[in-house]
């Protein structure tokens, strides 16, 4: 996404817009600062509750989850520039206690009952809402407006879902003078406050395994420090449904097994209150077994009155999720063999995202680098939120910091792009992913018409180039 005209307009800000957690920085003079909210708290949830009087953002907005789950939203990111009917939200559907329906152009929206009446609000819509969260944060921190942001997205988001973030922002009232990858943000972070000082070229890995979203960068510094010259990305994978969310949702399936194996109340599936509450147990069991090998999930009458308890051990954990575990490391493998690096080349591997706390994953992580201690000397909440904001300073050009403002950042398109050559969608690329941006390629093929154009550049999430397979397109320019 190119940068929007911001400079003269004050401090800007980098805001990760998290799957289940958001977090906005400043940079200020020469140091890096992570805003902290109303609450004090330096990570804000990605929920927003609607009740008959009011509409409540972040930690009041989670405080009504238990309470009020139909009308408490969250997991937004999941919907954000996709069609209802896309396979991965009907999946969620699912598993959300708030409604979700379809409207005349297949986008998904949101039903909650709101001051009384029936409202129907956009992923978009719901995004802003947290973002304009952000935005007041800040500016309460800060002491004057905000307008400008860098706002960071998943790598494996394509342009519909992009654009969509971009809207969002917009509607939030901010400038959003570019969307870069989170793994990027967090490699401008760790590069700028923590890399160590060589004249020799650097490889550096990062994991960023957050609430949603896994994505695999490779960053590449070819002789000078990252916070002196060009900081190219080498090359990117992921997977924009596969997080923290997805370890809970696993773990209480298995709560509800074990319900039903006790109780044999079928009644708890369309309890949605009951649900919730249970996904809270789980959520809490997760993160105490990255610190012990055994703990309990206990919801004190979770359903007809009936207390449940069920021990999980760690073991139990990674087995139940041993599929997720396993498409961590095949996105891993895919990025190593796109950059065409060996593993024994890479340097450092970072660790961002809260889901890296997972001691299955740095087990595989260091398993798979042959002992290779991990890098965890940057907070992996924080290190997205920070990295935005350090290129949020570059671009506003308010910045003086020596380190900043030789900065080049040179990162690759994700998906490959191309062009429609024939019917039933078959499409030629003329881009490849992993090619670094920006870039200028020609394909002989006659001259076309912006109409044209924007009919027929298509972006692909995979793409077989020598079978030319046919594949399901989207419209790049469009969004479709």
């Amino acid at each position: 996404m190119a940068a929007s005209s911001s400079q003269g307009d004050g401090l800007a800000v980098g805001i990760d817009l998290g799957t289940t957690y958001s977090c906005v920085a400043v940079w200020r003079g020469d140091r890096g600062e992570v805003i902290p909210n109303d609450q004090g708290n330096r990570l804000t949830p990605s929920s927003v509750a609607f009740t008959g009087v009011e509409r409540f953002v972040g930690d009041a907005a989670e405080n009504q989850t238990s309470l009020n789950p139909e009308n408490t939203i969250f997991e937004v990111k999941r919907l954000i520039g996709r069609r209802f009917s896309d396979k991965s939200v009907q999946e969620d559907i699912k598993l959300w206690p708030f409604k979700v329906v379809a409207n005349r152009e297949d986008r998904p929206m949101i039903v909650v009952k709101y001051k009384g009446e029936e409202n129907q609000f956009s992923a978009e819509e719901i995004s802003s809402m947290v973002l304009a969260k952000m935005r007041e944060t800040a500016e309460v921190y800060l002491g004057t407006t905000v307008k400008n942001a860098v706002v960071t997205v998943p790598v494996y988001f394509n342009n519909s879902q992009r654009q969509a973030t971009m809207d969002a922002g917009a509607i939030a009232g901010l400038n959003v003078m570019r969307i870069i990858n989170e793994p990027t943000a967090a490699a401008i972070a760790y590069g700028l406050e923590k890399m160590p000082v060589t004249s020799k070229g650097r490889t550096v890995l990062v994991f960023d395994l957050g609430g949603g979203t896994l994505d695999v960068s490779l960053h590449i510094d070819r002789g000078f420090d990252i916070d002196m010259g060009v900081f190219e990305v080498k090359a990117v994978a992921g997977d924009t449904h596969l997080g923290g969310a997805d370890f809970d949702n696993e773990m209480v399936k298995y709560s509800l097994r074990e319900f039903l194996r006790k109780y044999g109340k079928l009644g708890i599936k369309s309890n949605q209150k009951a649900l919730r509450r249970l996904k809270t147990a789980c959520e809490r069991a997760k993160r105490m077994l990255s610190s012990t090998t055994q703990t309990t999930i206990e919801v004190d009458s979770l359903h007809d009155g009936i207390d449940f308890c069920t021990t999980i051990t760690r073991s139990r954990f990674e087995e139940l999720n041993k599929d997720l575990f396993n498409k961590c490391m095949k996105a891993l493998e895919k990025c190593l063999q796109d950059a065409k690096i060996n593993k024994n080349s890479v340097h450092d591997v970072v660790l961002v995202g809260g889901s890296t706390r997972i001691p299955k994953v740095q087990n595989m992580l260091r398993e798979f680098f042959s002992g290779k201690e991990l890098c965890r000397s940057i907070n992996p909440d924080e290190a997205v939120a920070y990295g935005a904001a350090i290129h949020a300073s570059i671009l506003s050009g308010e910045t003086y910091d020596g380190r900043l403002v030789d900065m080049l950042l040179r990162d690759v398109t994700p998906l490959s792009l191309g062009i429609e050559t024939g019917y039933d969608y078959v499409m030629s690329v003329v881009i490849p992913r992993n090619t670094n941006i920006p870039s200028n390629k020609t394909k002989p093929g006659g001259r076309l018409g912006k109409k044209e154009i924007e009919r027929m550049a298509l972006e692909a999430e995979s793409y077989n180039g020598s079978r030319k397979r046919k594949l399901a397109l989207r419209s790049y320019w469009r969004g479709k």
